[in-house]
């Protein structure tokens, strides 16, 4: 009976701990509004009119019950959610502290994306899977990154804390800590730390990489093709040259000619 007892007010206490810290969850979700959106004005605004509020609301309920094994109830949840907010996140999604989705109209979060804290995604951000296999297929995102409106990061990758993807980049490959990602594929084309030797790297070799107006890089082969232009046109013009001096002694010869039967004529 001791037994039952002990073990009863354990789970209570447990109960307790688990209600304690979702309501600290959702009450960060709330205030970091304020530190990322300058027209929040208040607490009553932010929850009734804020949809990617909303989202990660239900989805904090949602993803409890999935880990409860209530994986019906948790989808069939997040599909309502979805049909109010017009924001689909699964509710198998691990998402850290203080998450914001800005304006969110069209943002997908994956089954198995993994998310860090102090995160912000913006309206049309896509974190989706390229493969069909069961298992990890989703992106790992690390803490304080930004995720620009449109974005799409696929595949089962890290985006390192720290980072700025641009808007409507595709990322397609892993992103070091403290990199900004633009384009499509993604390139990094700054590093928030010069002195990263990870991603600058990656910088120098994206950038050394990145074709200028879909234009592909010039390739060795490339440069050879293009010297021997260049020497077949410097031919070519001492050719004209040389040319160009024939014609104007004929020139000079058939003037001189012409100029001397017309002295003969007026002679005559």
């Amino acid at each position: 009976m001791t037994d039952a007892i002990s073990y009863q007010a354990i789970q209570g206490k447990k109960a307790t701990a688990s209600s304690i810290v979702m309501w600290k969850l959702i009450k960060e979700d709330v205030n970091c509004v304020f530190d990322r959106d300058p027209a929040s004005r208040n607490s009553l605004e932010i929850l009734t009119t804020y949809p990617g509020v909303h989202a990660i609301l239900a989805h904090r309920i949602n993803h409890w019950l999935w880990n409860k094994g209530l994986k019906w109830l948790a989808r069939f949840l997040s599909n309502v959610s979805r049909w109010l907010t017009a924001i689909d996140i699964h509710p198998g999604a691990t998402i850290g502290r203080r998450f914001f989705i800005d304006h969110g109209l069209g943002v997908v979060i994956g089954e198995t994306t993994e998310i860090g804290d102090d995160v912000t995604l913006y309206q049309g951000v896509t974190l989706g899977g390229r493969k069909m296999k069961p298992g990890k297929r989703h992106p790992t995102l690390g803490d304080n990154v930004i995720v620009g409106a449109g974005a799409k990061i696929l595949g089962p990758f890290r985006v390192g804390s720290n980072c700025r993807i641009g808007s409507n980049a595709v990322v397609l490959n892993e992103v070091p800590d403290g990199a900004t990602v633009v384009g499509i594929p993604g390139k990094i084309v700054a590093c928030q730390d010069p002195s990263d030797a990870d991603c600058k790297r990656r910088f120098e070799a994206d950038r050394e990489a990145f074709d200028s107006y879909a234009v592909d890089a010039p390739t060795e082969a490339h440069k050879d093709e293009v010297e021997q232009l260049r020497h077949e046109l410097a031919q070519l013009q001492a050719r004209l040259s040389e040319f160009e001096k024939v014609v104007t002694k004929h020139d000079a010869a058939f003037s001189a000619g012409e100029s001397g039967k017309a002295s003969l004529k007026t002679g005559s």
